[in-house]
């Protein structure tokens, strides 16, 4: 008796609405809410479905991915600019929700994304404290900046805003930190990493919430995630600049931030940016290429377990 064939599931999704198509010609629509949710879910649980894909909307497909996650569902959050550009390979100029939802079957056919384990309730929180922290520095310089030319009573409101903004920025960071504290996992890892020099709070703390990866996977494929990865631009004789692209774009900031740091007091990074600098590299050449340094030191100190060891941190 032949096997049912494995079914690929592609769901749209907006803030009120889920449009799902499936490789077995179905289509239909619910709603984006704990009741649809729930039907959706008890409609794709039955051992047939393949793989669920879904595009990261904004936030609004968490509720979705954690309800189909918990029902041990294959699903899986992939990047909307890698779909488009999918959809757009094939001819499909056209962009309504059904047809985004048939494009995300095709995708997953095709492409194949691999599945891998959601954050965990702890790790999610991290994040979004860290996401706030992130949105109250731009509101401040924001307010910062507006106060320059305010007069009268506005320059005394924003004034306000400003220390009321700076107080929440205050209880963010005692946040990130309690949370820090209370996971042995986070503590582990904060004890080998911030006796790098440069690495700080923020980059412990960013390392914990966006990076779990770190120490787990190759390092090639580490810096490709991350977005410090130079990618060739080369077409018959042409040998042109290669160029970093894409990545998670919070963590090679604060990355960014830690390696400027690193190349004024740390004894393997700044030596090797001198030597680039020295070769004639331009310095955002050099400073990228030390980012990556950096980051691949930190992935080898998680994978072996290893303390901070001027020594040994050029072997990664």
């Amino acid at each position: 008796m032949n096997a049912k064939p494995k079914i690929v599931v592609g769901i749209d999704v907006a803030k009120d609405t889920l449009e799902v198509a499936t490789s077995a010609m179905e289509r239909w629509e619910c709603s984006n809410d704990p009741k649809g949710q729930r039907t959706l879910r008890d409609r794709l649980s039955g051992g047939e479905v393949q793989l669920i894909v879904v595009e990261a909307t904004g936030g609004y497909e968490l509720a979705l991915v954690g309800r189909l996650a918990q029902a041990q569902l294959p699903v899986v959050v992939v990047n909307p600019r890698q779909v488009r550009q999918f959809a757009r390979a094939l001819g499909k100029l056209a962009k309504t929700d059904r047809i985004d939802a048939e494009v995300l079957v095709q995708f997953g056919q095709q492409a194949a994304p691999e599945i891998r384990p959601l954050p965990d309730e702890q790790t999610q929180l991290l994040d979004a404290l860290l996401t706030r922290r992130q949105q109250l520095l731009e509101m401040i310089q924001a307010e910062r900046n507006r106060l320059e030319h305010a007069v009268g009573p506005v320059r005394t409101d924003i004034r306000e805003t400003i220390a009321f903004l700076v107080k929440r920025l205050k209880q963010t960071d005692r946040d990130l930190d309690d949370q820090l504290r209370h996971s042995p996992v986070w503590r582990e890892r904060e004890k080998l990493l911030k006796a790098v020099p440069g690495v700080g709070q923020q980059m412990l703390l960013s390392v914990c919430a966006t990076l779990p990866e770190l120490g787990r996977i190759p390092r090639k494929q580490l810096a490709a995630l991350i977005g410090v990865a130079p990618y060739n631009c080369d077409s018959g004789t042409l040998r042109g600049h290669r160029h970093c692209w894409g990545g998670r774009a919070q963590t090679r900031r604060v990355l960014y931030m830690a390696t400027l740091a690193a190349t004024r007091c740390n004894p393997i990074i700044r030596p090797f940016y001198e030597r680039l600098l020295a070769a004639g590299k331009p310095k955002k050449v050099a400073l990228v290429a030390c980012m990556h340094k950096l980051l691949l030191i930190m992935n080898a100190m998680v994978r072996d377990n290893t303390a901070w060891n001027p020594a040994l941190a050029g072997v990664n």
